[in-house]
């Protein structure tokens, strides 16, 4: 399909697309750190907003649970669970007992992890009204 065949709409429409998904990612210098590290690369940034997904439905999110929230073909077993680890170790998920069974864990969102998110998504909402604004 040629560009200069789509109607103007629909143009401008992706164009805010993509400003508003860059200017809330790669190209804000005030991405906190949380967010940095889950926007390295496409299977971090899919696990962040299925966690968040599955932490905001009340979902309870065990190991298993977790590397099976991004399609395989993005990452290997392998990655998906180093990139869980280290999100862990770097305190943007807390990893806890069960319960029920003490050797299985559970993870969520730490509270900073919970506020970068937030921000975020009230930045971009913020960028969505603005762009229907103008």
């Amino acid at each position: 399909m040629n560009i200069a065949k789509i109607d103007e709409k629909s143009i401008d429409n992706s164009k805010k697309l993509i400003r508003r998904v860059l200017s809330a990612t790669i190209d804000n210098p005030n991405n906190p750190d949380s967010l940095n590290f889950f926007q390295a690369d496409t299977y971090r940034f899919y696990f962040l907003m299925s966690f968040m997904w599955e932490s905001f439905q009340g979902n309870e999110i065990s190991q298993e649970y977790a590397i099976s929230l991004v399609p395989k073909k993005f990452a290997s077993r392998i990655k998906r669970l180093q990139v869980l680890k280290q999100a862990v170790q770097l305190g943007y998920i807390i990893e806890k007992s069960s319960e029920v069974d003490r050797r299985r864990r559970i993870y969520f969102p730490s509270e900073s992890l919970l506020d970068d998110f937030i921000q975020y998504a009230n930045d971009s909402d913020k960028s969505v009204k603005l762009d229907k604004s103008s």
